[in-house]
């Protein structure tokens, strides 16, 4: 059998690094008639060297065998010129699988090349529901789960969704959250790191040190840091009253870096001695961060997932989440606040008072890899 995996962007690293180790394992006790050849893609969404090579590094996946260097553009741009270039890899390999994880450009672009040239095509996180299809991402995973074969899945919610749409049971499989795999295999290598040794490698302009508690903040999603009126308020009320509270980290994305330096902001924030910018962080060094952190401030999926198991509560500044398993009323650390900034004011001073509380969800439990291959090897078209 053959298997070609596809990663994209930064969150596919950390989903796909745990079904590379399962294969390998696999294949350690395979007879060579079933042993499996593994072929990684990585479609080079995220092209930038700490955006990529470093998770690649950390995470210990091996070189992609072929990279196609998509690199940016709009949407339409990175579909199509990968699925030209993914198109040239499949002719070129002839697999058996395609395999796909969670909701970028790339996930969309290779599950529609697959099936165009009858290759079977597997979905890891499948079924995350937004609602919201002004996200382009909530595209990619309608598409990407209608012509799937087996639609793998981290909860029951998404299961629950797939089935409203209709979908057979025959191919959906409940494997559990892949990225907590990762999660749980390095998070001892994550508690080794020294918090100031992160910030002074990471550090954008003036040295700082971290003292006592912190609050932990990523923002990247263009609804939150494109619009001055939306950005600008976001700022002050950081600048007021979070920082005033403790001392905010923030790893910051190339984005939102970038808007704060065109709507006259950088300067007020990078100024405030007790706002520490980083560079965008490698895995560990963001675990290490998230495991220390007070409370997280973030509009990104897989922090939620991550805030859930280790107990960090965490304000999610979005409208929507296609991740209902991480809320509080659910069982999880994360509570929906948008980009209003009285809405966030509120929830924060209502949050400052939740103790750590990890939880686990059904199969969150570091074995959902060796889950996800077991589906794709017993797999039965009829």
């Amino acid at each position: 059998m053959k298997i070609i995996s596809v990663v994209g962007a930064r969150p596919n690293f950390m989903k796909i690094a745990p079904f590379i180790h399962a294969i390998a394992v696999y294949n350690k006790t395979a007879t060579k008639e079933k042993t499996i050849e593994h072929v990684l893609v990585h479609t080079g969404q995220h092209y930038d060297d700490r955006m990529s090579k470093a998770f690649f590094e950390g995470l210990n996946i091996p070189d992609a065998d072929f990279n196609l260097n998509i690199g940016s553009g709009t949407h339409a741009e990175q579909v199509g010129n990968t699925m030209i270039e993914i198109e040239k890899v499949i002719m070129r390999e002839k697999p058996d699988w395609i395999v796909v994880v969670g909701d970028v450009n790339a996930t969309l672009a290779c599950s529609v090349t697959a099936k165009k040239e009858w290759v079977k095509c597997c979905h890891i996180e499948a079924g995350l529901r937004s609602g919201d299809l002004k996200m382009p991402e909530e595209i990619n995973r309608l598409v990407t789960d209608r012509l799937s074969d087996i639609l793998l899945t981290p909860d029951r919610i998404s299961i629950s969704n797939l089935k409203k749409e209709g979908i057979e049971d025959k191919h959906i499989e409940f494997v559990g959250n892949i990225m907590i795999d990762t999660l749980e295999a390095n998070r001892i290598k994550a508690e080794s790191l020294d918090i100031n040794k992160i910030i002074l490698n990471n550090w954008f302009d003036g040295a700082k040190s971290n003292e006592g508690d912190f609050a932990l903040m990523t923002l990247h999603r263009p609804s939150n840091v494109d619009e001055k009126e939306i950005f600008e308020p976001i700022i002050e009320f950081l600048l007021n009253e979070v920082a005033s509270d403790m001392q905010l980290i923030w790893p910051i994305h190339p984005r939102a870096k970038k808007n704060l330096e065109a709507f006259g902001l950088y300067e007020k924030v990078i100024n405030h001695p007790n706002i520490i910018i980083l560079q965008p962080l490698n895995y560990h060094e963001m675990l290490r961060m998230n495991i220390g952190a007070r409370i997280m401030l973030t509009d990104s999926g897989g922090l939620q997932e991550e805030c859930t198991v280790l107990g960090t509560p965490c304000l999610t500044l979005r409208w929507n989440t296609e991740r209902p398993i991480t809320l509080r009323e659910h069982g999880g650390a994360s509570v929906l606040v948008g980009n209003n900034a009285e809405r966030i004011r509120q929830e924060y001073r209502n949050t400052l008072i939740i103790e750590r509380k990890p939880q686990r969800p059904e199969l969150w439990d570091g074995n959902t890899a060796s889950r996800c291959l077991e589906a794709i090897l017993n797999y039965k078209e009829n």
